[in-house]
């Protein structure tokens, strides 16, 4: 496959999520790298969910070879870590794995972490995040600021549908809520599956909010193909370039690979007709896009 040109007029870098394949990235996905190189891409984005700096370490070489950069995703696996909990014993625990989070990512080469890093995935109270629970967050946020930015990682907040979560599900409550932590290393991810589900007007909800943005996650409605689905790329391209963005346009995908992953993201079905339909046609939605945005 003929490597593709590099991106002109900009900063902006297109990246893949790997949560399509794994969450343990390894040697035995070489070759997809290659050919994730060679379509196009600039780098992945890397899971976090096991392991040790020393793994990470070792993935960022594997990158480094291939000449692709990256970013981190994450996610508050357990109870334990919850960091709108009522026990002061599992909101430090929260501390320390957003801590052990920030120490694998700077590990790996990355300088930030996306993801649902504000309360346990797919955990629900009953009703919506009382203000007790903002404060909980503001206060697990804000000691694990500091350690972010003293060690070059920005913690990027997604706003997460309903169905996965009780926080903030709307950009306009995620930005509200980051600009009363206050802190340049606890910003926030845009992601248009998410949007396309939470907000009345997806486009809008990225441009009030663009400022606050530093992270953007590309992914249809169906979270197949970008670019087969509903969402409304030309606008979207066009609202994120008015803006001024210059960081990832990451594809985040997901199929049937992985039984655990699957079941988490509530996929029961194949959304390509195969896995490199994925990466290279996802690829053309925001090269294309962004080129006549």
């Amino acid at each position: 496959m003929t490597v593709k040109k590099p991106i002109q007029g900009g900063a902006m870098k297109i990246g893949f999520c790997m949560l399509l394949w794994t969450t343990s990235l390894g040697e035995e996905h070489k070759a997809l790298l290659e050919d994730i190189k060679a379509t196009g891409y600039d780098g992945v984005e890397v899971p976090i969910f096991e392991g040790t700096p020393d793994d990470y370490a070792a993935i960022g070489r594997m990158l480094d070879a291939f000449g692709l950069e990256r970013t981190s995703i994450s996610i508050i696996p357990t109870l334990e870590q919850h960091p709108l909990s009522d026990d002061p014993a599992d909101r430090q625990r929260a501390v320390d794995h957003l801590k052990w989070l920030i120490d694998c990512s700077s590990a790996l080469g990355a300088n930030c972490i996306g993801g649902p890093l504000h309360q346990t995935l797919g955990h629900f109270s009953g009703s919506g995040t009382t203000d007790q629970e903002f404060d909980r967050a503001r206060e697990v946020h804000r000691k694990v600021g500091d350690y972010a930015q003293a060690n070059g990682q920005t913690i990027a907040l997604e706003a997460v549908n309903r169905f996965e979560s009780y926080f903030a599900n709307t950009m306009d409550d995620l930005c509200a809520y980051t600009r009363t932590v206050n802190h340049p290393a606890i910003r926030t991810m845009y992601d248009t599956f998410h949007a396309n589900i939470e907000e009345s007007d997806p486009v809008g909800a990225f441009t009030r909010n663009a400022s606050d943005v530093v992270h953007i996650h590309i992914s249809e409605n169906d979270r197949g193909v970008p670019g087969r689905g509903h969402v409304p790329w030309a606008e979207t391209f066009k609202a994120i370039k008015a803006s001024g963005y210059n960081q990832w346009l990451t594809i985040e995908a997901f199929g049937r690979g992985l039984p655990d992953l699957a079941a988490a993201t509530r996929v029961w079905r194949d959304f390509a007709e195969s896995p490199e339909a994925y990466y290279r046609d996802g690829y053309r939605c925001i090269r294309d896009g962004w080129d006549g945005a």
